[in-house]
């Protein structure tokens, strides 16, 4: 993999040198080595909110209290890169037959129009929808874990961190479980690629889009019991659903749920792996796995949302001027130590551990009770099949940076 610091980018006038801090979110060596560990060290080292040159140049928003006001600001700190009536103007201009350019909807969007589309999907991730998909979640998760058991190591990631999620997403969509790995290779482009080629951007939404387009094609003729076709029947807006809708929601849903639960997964196991007495502790008593969950994602907190900023506006003393990006860097704000006391400890009797790991504000992640599910099940079912396992000592994780911090490579071992 290519680790070159990404060139740097010249700084505004209206940033001041104070305020600089050179961290590239890609390919900085301190998080590629320990991603949390050097979280800790830029909350010790960098202003609560700096500017850095790499990655097209913008702001990396720290602690937890700037976190939580920006994320809440919409007018300040807009989702819409491409403004509405631009994106608007952009699709009315493709010449007739033109493929349509998906946007991952809600998520580019602004109050109000975000509340529009959102709505019909918070019925299709109802905690109630994704409590009857527990079961073939824990089954899934068995297997896997199952096939591994009998040889006393696994590259963890690849064996499970990946299939569980993955599976789980295209038996909900819908979409042919034997394109999982096509797929995911599309997502990982996309996902490796989203600083500042906004050109290619499009051009990799539209893969996705063709990528899934006959699975929405024929759930609108031939309805099943899956996602996709659920979408077909909503109406956005008084309105029925269109192919360019379901498009849009296809791509979100897409990115969203074959790449951030996997990150999180591995984040945890490695938690659990490096603390053997932890994994006692929840051996022993299976109910605390809950609340273990809760404190992992906190600990091991793995998205990092963009914003651009639309108005003159002022975050914890540092004055941002329309157009200047911003990176939500979620997994600083839940290491903060005015907000989680000594916050590079695992606590399980943390009192009121209010991590902001899926976001905060109108953008909160819609798919976090999917992913509570998920994550859950896993340390259950790991815990109960599995004898006590620890890293192997000879092939030490490998991490990646970027939107979503995790690990690329996670070797295991256990007695057999």
């Amino acid at each position: 993999m290519d680790h070159a610091l990404s060139p740097a980018a010249p700084k505004p006038a209206h940033v001041p040198d104070a305020l600089v801090y050179d961290f590239d979110i890609h390919a900085d060596p301190g998080l590629l080595d320990d991603p949390h560990v050097r979280i800790m060290d830029l909350l010790r080292n960098a202003p609560p909110v700096f500017w850095t040159p790499r990655n097209g140049g913008g702001w990396m928003v720290l602690t937890h209290a700037a976190n939580y006001e920006a994320s809440r600001d919409t007018e300040a700190f807009s989702s819409e890169f491409v403004p509405q009536d631009k994106m608007k103007a952009l699709l009315a201009s493709l010449p007739p037959g033109a493929p349509h350019i998906p946007q991952p909807i809600p998520i580019t969007l602004d109050p109000p129009e975000h509340t529009k589309y959102r709505q019909p999907l918070q019925k299709v991730f109802s905690p109630k929808t994704i409590s009857a998909l527990r079961d073939s979640i824990r089954e899934l998760a068995g297997d896997l874990i199952e096939a591994i058991k009998p040889d006393g190591r696994c590259e963890f990631m690849s064996a499970v961190a990946e299939p569980l999620p993955v599976q789980v997403f295209l038996k909900m969509l819908g979409l042919p479980l034997d394109r999982l790995p096509e797929y995911r290779a599309i997502v990982k482009e996309h996902m490796e690629a989203i600083d500042g080629d906004r050109e290619g951007s499009m051009r990799r939404l539209q893969t996705i889009a063709a990528a899934m387009r006959d699975t929405l094609l024929d759930r609108r003729d031939n309805p099943r019991d899956d996602i996709i076709s659920m979408l077909w029947k909503l109406e956005i807006d008084g309105q029925p659903t269109t192919l360019a809708d379901m498009e849009n929601y296809g791509v979100l849903l897409f990115i969203a749920g074959l790449d951030t639960v996997m990150n999180g997964m591995g984040l945890a196991m490695r938690g659990l792996a490096v603390d053997t007495d932890l994994q006692r502790k929840l051996r022993a008593e299976p109910k605390l796995i809950a609340e273990a969950a809760e404190e992992m994602l906190r600990r091991y907190t793995f998205t990092v949302p963009m914003r651009v900023v639309k108005r003159p506006v002022e975050l914890s003393g540092a004055k941002m001027m329309p157009g200047d990006m911003v990176k939500l860097f979620l997994p600083a704000a839940d290491l903060d130590a005015k907000e989680f006391p000594q916050p590079d400890v695992y606590d399980l009797d943390r009192e009121n551990n209010v991590h902001i790991a899926f976001g905060v504000g109108p953008h909160r992640c819609l798919g976090s009770h999917l992913a509570r599910v998920e994550l859950q099940v896993l340390y259950e079912e790991m815990l109960a099949r599995m004898p006590e396992f620890r890293l192997d000592p000879d092939h030490p994780p490998v991490f990646h940076g970027g939107h979503v911090i995790g690990i690329e490579s996670m070797h295991l071992v256990w007695d057999v």
